[in-house]
């Protein structure tokens, strides 16, 4: 029934080094989520994630609860329905009524899995750290300013953690919004090195970079597949 939770059920092997990162939010490396896939018009393929327009269709939203104050953003799954699945990235947000576990697909991917007739179906899905040519990139936010900066990253593999920026007193970990960007109130570390860790802990350090709002900056960094 729609009250009932989505079941979880971890699927990789006991004490692998993927079940324990120690990062990872509610959606963790090597574990199957079940819950239903409906779908809707991603239009200029904009979404709560903030990357922008794109004509990539293969992407989904998230329900609120796995979405989590967008820890899901940019995360590619791997999703699965009778006998078929396909891989999507997560780039918005789909609130209530969508329930733990589903998945609101574009269009075009739900109808590689079944006729958007059928509306809602069930599936499976689990978190995927794909191969990739991209690197990350950094965009700093419209009306970012040495005094105040939100920070995005884009393109990375795997679901991103945490982004810290570098201060005369060390690191500093902003607060991630929403709407997929990390702030910094005050504009401490705007401008300077950008420390970012994947959920599977791993940290890479982007040089300092000029605060050059709605600019997207190309890092030549990436995480490595799992």
């Amino acid at each position: 029934s729609a009250a009932s939770p989505a079941r979880r059920a971890a699927s990789g092997t006991a004490g692998a080094s993927t079940t324990t990162a120690p990062a990872a939010g509610r959606i963790r490396p090597g574990a199957t989520y079940d819950g239903v896939a409906t779908s809707y018009d991603v239009g200029n393929g904009d979404g709560a994630c903030s990357f922008g327009p794109t004509d990539d269709v293969m992407t989904a939203a998230m329900n609120t609860a796995d979405y989590e104050t967008a820890k899901a953003c940019g995360a590619y799954i791997s999703v699965h329905a009778g006998g078929k699945s396909i891989t999507v990235r997560i780039t918005n947000e789909c609130p209530a009524p969508c329930t733990v576990g589903q998945l609101d697909l574009s269009r075009q991917a739900f109808a590689k899995l079944a006729p958007l007739s059928a509306g809602r179906i069930s599936i499976t899905w689990s978190l995927l750290s794909p191969a990739t040519s991209d690197t990350i990139s950094i965009r700093y936010k419209t009306g970012s300013t040495q005094y105040w900066c939100g920070i995005q990253a884009i393109g990375h593999r795997n679901p991103l953690a945490r982004l810290e920026v570098r201060t005369s007193g060390g690191w500093l970990a902003l607060t991630r919004t929403e709407y997929n960007y990390f702030l910094s109130e005050q504009g401490t570390g705007c401008g300077s090195e950008i420390r970012l860790t994947d959920i599977y802990g791993e940290q890479l350090t982007v040089p300092a970079l000029a605060v050059r709002p709605d600019v997207v900056q190309q890092t030549g960094l990436q995480f490595t597949r799992h």
